[in-house]
């Protein structure tokens, strides 16, 4: 019998330490006067929220991945595998999934994590799915986005604007109902040396030099041009369309990489879609990354925009660059 992956439950976890725009304003008053109220004008974004400074990215994980299974009726022992996808890891090895894995009780989960950046997510539940389907052993999946970069930037750094933090996570489980649909990847690598954290690693590991110097936190080199999202987008929505059997028309709901609220809005009417068909949460929580489209996706769904028999589209975008979308039939 052909087994479907379902998403049964969401969850997502913000947490309670405020970064206002007017802080921000006020940090850069001298060096760059107008830079808060421009990138607040093209982005949306409000404010942010940063972890205690001794949390790791699997203790911001662990609230998210509670609530997420408190809701599906699952207890940690009953998971069979973890998917975290970050890129602000709580080290370079062992994987934050296991960390993760260890803190929640989960004692009977294999774990591994996703390195997509921001296309983490909908990357880990096309994977989740891909082996629900093939694999009869897993009956309780645990898909995580987490971000904890503010504590990888350097305060100064007027980038530290897109750096909030946040978990959302999402139980998937089999069923003979439609759920998984289609996916659809596509990434160009020469844009990997724009956005990151460059040394730390086997292409410059880490040394007092390049500590000094600030190499060993995320920089923005060179900006990414605005059609990367804006044309690449609407090309991995169309794929997925085209992968799942389906018109673009035929979406319920779709939730983007949560950066800036102008370029949704474009994508979207160059798809032909209303803006009603897709939600965005950075007014309340700010730039989240690897966490935007869960805790995006779990906010719809906690606000009733998700309803059963919707057909919902998850696309993200990451540094590297890195795009991947994925579309389900929602219970």
């Amino acid at each position: 019998m052909l087994r479907q992956a379902q998403i049964i439950s969401t969850g997502g976890y913000v947490p309670e330490h405020e970064l206002s725009n007017d802080e921000l304003r006020r940090r850069f008053a001298a060096e760059l006067p107008e830079f808060v109220d421009k990138m607040e004008a093209s982005s949306s974004i409000k404010t942010r929220w940063h972890a205690p400074d001794d949390w790791n990215t699997s203790d911001l994980a662990l609230p998210a991945a509670r609530q997420a299974l408190e809701r599906a009726g699952r207890r940690p022992e009953e998971v069979d595998l973890i998917i975290l996808g970050t890129d602000s890891p709580d080290y370079i090895t062992p994987a934050t999934s296991v960390v993760l894995q260890h803190k929640l009780g989960a004692k009977q989960a294999g774990t591994f994590d996703v390195g997509c950046a921001c296309a983490s997510f909908p990357t880990g539940l096309a994977i989740a799915s891909g082996m629900i389907a093939t694999n009869p052993a897993l009956r309780t999946v645990l898909v995580l986005g987490v971000y904890l970069m503010h504590r990888l930037a350097d305060p100064a750094d007027p980038m530290t604007f897109f750096y909030g933090d946040g978990a959302g996570a999402a139980v998937l489980a089999p069923a003979e109902a439609p759920g998984f649909v289609s996916s659809a990847f596509q990434a160009d690598g020469a844009y990997h040396a724009s956005w990151g954290i460059y040394s730390g690693a086997t292409a410059e590991p880490a040394s007092a030099e390049s500590v000094a110097q600030g190499r060993t936190q995320v920089r923005l080199i060179e900006r990414y041009p605005p059609e990367i999202n804006e044309e690449g987008w609407p090309r991995l929505v169309r794929a997925l369309a085209r992968n799942g059997g389906f018109e673009v028309t035929d979406l319920d709901l779709l939730i983007f990489t949560q950066v800036r609220s102008g370029t949704i809005l474009s994508v979207m009417e160059t798809l032909g879609l209303p803006p009603e068909k897709t939600h965005m949460v950075m007014e309340k929580w700010g730039y989240t990354g690897s966490a935007c489209i869960p805790l995006a996706f779990d906010d719809a769904r906690e606000s009733g925009k998700v309803k059963p028999g919707d057909l919902v589209a998850l696309i993200g975008s990451g540094v590297g660059y890195n795009q991947a979308a994925a579309a389900f039939r929602m219970e």
